[in-house]
């Protein structure tokens, strides 16, 4: 389904541990690590807030698949640690399960609650952060389902979570 050495592609909700895992695979395996709403932020010279603002969400989702699509093309291994919401687009899914080696990080909702309280970097939290996030949870129970693999977060910590991704990944 995959080959070894192809790139690792992180998906899930925010807050369950993309970007830290994904820093723990790179040193382990060796592979640079993409945190892909951070390249979209590079490219456009604004923050995510910025872009939803000025541009609206729909902006930052087509700039999030560009950015996707360039960063698979590239040569080399990654660990690509993607935004909560890149799953929402179909073409997102696809190119992710033909571009690698996909990893479903998962966390329950009082665990993503105490882990991004007090982020004001996360746009769609804005008002009761708790009530949108379960109601972002129960919108996206499906949407990871394409992993090659799925980890739930809450009671692991990131290394163990990395173990687990790599034990998958070796297969």
């Amino acid at each position: 389904m995959h080959q070894l050495n192809s790139h690792i592609i992180l998906i899930g909700m925010m807050g369950t541990g993309k970007s830290t895992v994904g820093g723990i695979l790179a040193e382990q395996l060796g592979y640079s690590l993409v945190d892909l709403d951070a390249a979209v932020v590079a490219e456009a010279g604004m923050t995510i807030p910025e872009m939803f603002e000025l541009h609206g969400e729909a902006f930052f989702r087509q700039a999030e698949t560009d950015m996707l699509r360039k960063v698979l093309s590239r040569g080399g291994r990654q660990i690509i640690a993607t935004g909560g919401g890149a799953v929402l687009n179909p073409v997102n899914c696809e190119l992710m399960v033909n571009g690698g080696f996909v990893a479903a990080l998962t966390a329950e909702a009082e665990t993503i609650i105490e882990r991004v309280k007090g982020d004001t970097n996360r746009p769609l939290l804005a008002g009761n952060a708790e009530e949108r996030i379960r109601t972002i949870l129960e919108e996206r129970k499906h949407a990871y389902q394409f992993a090659h693999c799925t980890v739930d977060t809450s009671g692991l910590s990131a290394d163990e979570v990395a173990q687990f991704i790599l034990t998958h990944y070796r297969v």
